[in-house]
């Protein structure tokens, strides 16, 4: 059996909440998801929650274990992100890396903990649907799995599958253009 770990980028924000047009890329996004979670998992800031919460409505089902806020997918370095992130002009992994190995390093292996933690909530064959912010949520990728994966769009995202304690990554549909 398997384990299975959806994680998407918010939609468009103002600031931590979401912009009209994040409200109505969510919905959009969600009305499409392939569904049957058995958790939803917030890194805690308002435009993820807010980009969680307009997928599930559109999606219309009910989630066994209910939303929860897994605080160890947000950076606590959030700055550091960002200078990196301006320094190296890219969101890119391998871009940020050269910028600030120590903190790509560092960071992902964090933030892979906190996605083990999730995976580690789900029963076999379970599915969790994660939002986060970029390049975080690619960070927390590499400290899970060791796979770089490309940056995120907002909407977009990754499936994360852990079978016999082996992963594999796989791109996402449903991310708006």
């Amino acid at each position: 059996m398997a384990k299975y770990l959806e994680l998407r980028r918010h939609t468009d924000d103002d600031d931590d909440a979401l912009s009209a047009e994040g409200v109505r890329e969510a919905l959009e996004i969600g009305a499409g998801l392939e569904g049957n979670y058995e958790l939803l998992v917030s890194t805690g800031a308002q435009r993820a929650t807010q980009t969680l919460a307009c997928f599930v409505a559109a999606l219309g089902q009910k989630v066994p274990g209910g939303v929860v806020v897994e605080e160890g997918l947000r950076s606590q370095i959030e700055d550091r992100w960002k200078a990196a992130y301006r320094e190296a002009g890219s969101g890119e992994l391998d871009a940020l890396r050269s910028a600030d190995p120590e903190l790509v390093e560092q960071d992902s292996a964090t933030l892979g903990s906190a996605l083990r933690r999730v995976l580690d909530r789900l029963p076999e064959g379970g599915r969790a649907l994660v939002v986060g912010h970029s390049p975080t949520n690619e960070a927390a990728v590499v400290g899970l799995t060791g796979e770089v994966v490309a940056p995120m769009s907002k909407g977009g995202g990754v499936l994360v599958v852990e079978e016999n304690e082996r992963f594999r990554v796989e791109p996402l549909q449903g991310e708006i253009a």
